[in-house]
């Protein structure tokens, strides 16, 4: 299984608050990989040094064994890999299609003389229009194609946010917290829906999660838990089921760091 992801030693500080400390991750080709931790033990820092939108003090992050640790984000999208935040930021006054239809990447822009010279982009159009109605029946939303995104409940975005990132053709996906706040019911769904993407697609994904007792039952691959910036252990959901040390990461609240 080839590597799409390594992050070597990685760190970053703020002032004087380390919150990630000597990190490091490896994911494999269409791996399904779970990060968990107590709130504030460096999570969403970790994604934020990966995917360029900070600066790691130190460490090594490759992606698709290209050095990303100096990249911008755009420039590590172009390697392969997309994310998605904690909280949605879809376009509200547009609707759920409009929203797909804006992340690919190499789109031709706006400029209607170049249009009129170059007709045949329209069908890059259209191939981009037929491919964001794939991404919704993927995620079984179609219905929702014309719906403003102000009109969806908080579970319907973030189905929307995931397909967003879909349509830039990832084949690393990092997704962070996508179920937060998300009822029962609907956010099964959504790992359901992830887990045959995976399977249909061979994309590999990283995902976010705080709570412990849900993505343990969620069948992912590998999990690493997190405490204080550090990793404190990976291994399979059971593995990680029978930790002394997870459980009292989590009901010792030894959590301190930020993100």
């Amino acid at each position: 299984m080839s590597t799409v992801l390594r992050v070597s030693n990685l760190s970053k500080e703020f002032g004087g608050l380390r919150a990630v400390d000597d990190f490091s991750l490896e994911v494999g080709a269409g791996e399904f990989v779970g990060l968990i931790g107590p709130n504030g033990c460096g999570k969403t820092t970790t994604f934020n040094c990966i995917s360029g939108l900070l600066d790691a003090t130190g460490g090594e992050v490759e992606i698709f064994g290209q050095p990303a640790g100096r990249l911008r984000p755009d420039q590590i999208q172009q390697l392969g890999l997309t994310r998605t935040f904690q909280h949605t930021r879809l376009w509200r006054e547009m609707t759920a299609i409009e929203n797909l239809l804006i992340p690919p990447r190499n789109q031709f822009g706006l400029d209607p003389l170049r249009a009129l010279l170059t007709p045949w982009r329209r069908e890059e159009e259209r191939a981009r229009v037929r491919r964001a109605y794939e991404v919704l029946d993927q995620l079984q939303i179609r219905h929702m194609a014309h719906n403003l995104t102000s009109e969806l409940s908080g579970g319907q975005s973030k189905l929307v946010d995931i397909g967003r990132a879909l349509m830039g053709e990832p084949q690393l996906l990092l997704l962070d917290e996508p179920v937060a706040g998300v009822a029962g019911p609907l956010a099964d769904k959504i790992f359901n829906d992830l887990h045959r993407i995976v399977n249909e697609t061979g994309i590999s994904v990283v995902i976010i999660e705080h709570n412990m007792d849900f993505i343990l039952r969620q069948g992912v691959d590998r999990i690493v838990v997190m405490d204080r910036g550090r990793v404190l252990m990976e291994g399979t959901p059971n593995e990680v089921k029978a930790s002394s040390e997870v459980i009292e990461a989590y009901l010792g609240g030894r959590g301190g760091g930020a993100g």
